[in-house]
């Protein structure tokens, strides 16, 4: 559910407007880079994804563990550094957490959808896959989008690497008035791709064209956003940087 204006208990001083921007921003709740979907408040340049906006309960069951229930708090529990179990991510901020187990979901990871699908690709959540990413040539790590065909696969945590490193150099440089070719980050060397000599170039043009959009669907979902628009923004980022 969506509002336009909302109250917060982070940011109880001025309440918060949804807004939607292309430009990358950091999420005050869970810490975390996002774009597209936000409740801001401008007085303060504060920003929190709708998933860390809108917290309608405060325990959350995962279907990757069963055996957990996971309880919304503010801030890591103890003083031992913690990461998400998703994305191997640190938790610095909002994070779903399992007492019992001890397991750590940051909000966007812990809600990101099972299935994820724009019409053209089709792409699957698993916990644990044995093929390898498309993005760093490795198997098993984090979660794992896998498409139906299960050829493509990509690592959460390496979309949170490539997010990282690309989303520092523009808000960076935005933050000191550079100018910044785009509003979306740059996402360099995004796939890894063993493609096969035998191969004719239009298959291999077809293979990188869709691994191109499981990218794109799978950066969305993790930024908290995942719609059709934000993978249209990424994906024609992707081109421009591509020429």
């Amino acid at each position: 559910m969506k509002y336009s204006e909302i109250s917060h208990f982070s940011h109880p001083q001025h309440k918060l407007r949804f807004e939607y921007s292309e430009f990358p921003f950091k999420c005050d709740g869970c810490k975390e880079v996002g774009i597209g979907s936000r409740y801001k408040c401008s007085i303060c340049d504060f920003d929190l994804h709708m998933h860390c906006a809108m917290i309608t309960s405060p325990t959350l069951f995962h279907p990757f563990y069963t055996k957990c229930t996971f309880q919304f708090m503010s801030k890591p529990p103890g003083d031992t550094p913690r990461y998400c179990n998703a994305c191997e991510k640190d938790v610095s901020g909002f994070v779903y957490h399992c007492k019992a187990c001890g397991f750590d979901l940051h909000p966007c990871c812990a809600k990101l959808p099972m299935v994820l699908d724009d019409g053209e690709v089709k792409l699957y959540l698993y916990r644990k896959v044995s093929s390898s990413c498309h993005r760093c040539g490795r198997k098993g790590r984090s979660w794992s989008y896998r498409s139906k065909c299960k050829k493509y696969n990509l690592h959460v945590a390496c979309v949170r690497d490539m997010l990282v490193e690309n989303w520092h150099e523009v808000y960076v440089g935005r933050c000191k008035g550079r100018n910044v070719d785009s509003n979306v980050p740059r996402l360099k060397n995004t796939l890894y791709t063993p493609h096969n000599s035998s191969r004719s170039k239009g298959k291999v043009k077809k293979c990188c064209e869709i691994a191109g959009l499981a990218v794109q669907v799978v950066i969305s979902a993790v930024l908290g956003d995942p719609t059709a628009l934000i993978a249209g923004i990424v994906g024609s980022f992707m081109s421009r940087a591509a020429t």
